[in-house]
């Protein structure tokens, strides 16, 4: 009996024994894992806040990576894909449509008009542009609406009529009123490449065109300049002249241009210097060593662009 009790005794003993033994191994095990994770968080929003790439790529996020829930703002380093950020993003660049459209006046490129042709005896072919007298006579006088104050002078115009005629004339005058918006007074040589000059009024449409002449644009000062007072003029340019300016001791100057198709600079700033032309398509031509030579027209060696 005795024996039976110390079995019993044992017994016991030995399952205490085992159940402490468990219960260190838990408590031994458990803090050791809580610090794992702890640290694995902390190294991760580390490596994220520094860029650092992660263990799945580099910079670009695991492949088996799928979104869950409601989808979050994420940033670019966490994502690994580069996005501009909005002071960074580029300008616009100015076209060239929004440029001609600027420096053009009414008579804009790539737009057609409607109006009538007329015709005048057009002479030596000088006009109110103050061109001078000329040899070719496919000219055409503007209506005052569309001359604008001359920036319609040295345009190449193409004209159709109704039949199917076309005629490109230069314009080099100005046609008052009664010559109505959209109106071109033609020569009459100019005319009768259109239809029968006897017809007097011909329904027509036109548009502004950019030829293939040749030769380089002239300029001119006018009569009575000097370097306190000039007037200076373009001749034989391709396309319309937008701008005149002259270089001054405080930079480029743009000169007011006159109805008789001269840009003058009242107080003779500028006069002598540099020129610098640009078109209605925003092309900038400079030129220099032109001569205060009043009514004397100087060659250059430059020419707009064809468009």
């Amino acid at each position: 009996m005795l024996g039976t009790a110390l079995a019993l005794v044992s017994t016991g003993l030995l399952a205490c024994l085992a159940v402490a033994l468990r219960h260190d191994r838990q408590a031994g095990v458990q803090p050791t894992a809580a610090s794992s994770v702890t640290a694995s968080r902390v190294e991760a929003a580390t490596a994220t806040a520094a860029g650092t790439p992660s263990a799945t790529g580099v910079g670009t996020p695991a492949a088996s990576a799928k979104p869950t829930g409601s989808p979050t703002p994420t940033t670019p380093a966490a994502t690994g894909t580069a996005k501009p950020s909005p002071a960074r993003a580029p300008r616009p660049r100015r076209t060239a449509s929004t440029t001609t459209a600027s420096l053009a006046g009414r008579i804009k490129p790539g737009t057609a008009y409607r109006g009538v042709a007329t015709s005048y005896k057009a002479g030596d072919g000088d006009g109110a542009c103050l061109f001078g007298p000329s040899s070719d006579l496919m000219i055409a006088a503007m209506n005052t609406t569309d001359y604008e104050t001359s920036k319609a002078c040295g345009a190449y115009i193409r004209v159709r009529a109704a039949n199917g005629a076309s005629v490109t004339v230069r314009i080099t005058n100005e046609c008052p009123a009664p010559c109505a918006p959209g109106q071109l007074d033609l020569s009459e040589q100019a005319f009768a490449k259109l239809a029968d000059p006897k017809l007097g009024r011909l329904p027509i449409t036109w548009s502004l065109v950019s030829p293939s002449t040749s030769g380089p644009i002239s300029l001119r000062y006018k009569t009575g300049s000097s370097r306190y007072w000039c007037g200076i003029q373009a001749i034989g340019h391709r396309n319309p002249v937008a701008r005149l300016e002259v270089r001054t001791a405080g930079g480029w100057r743009q000169l007011p241009r006159t109805d008789y198709n001269y840009f003058l600079s009242a107080d003779g700033s500028g006069c002598g210097g540099a020129i610098r032309l640009t078109d209605v398509y925003g092309e900038r031509l400079t030129v220099s060593g032109i001569a205060v030579r009043p009514n004397v027209v100087q060659s250059t060696r430059v020419q707009f662009a064809r468009h």
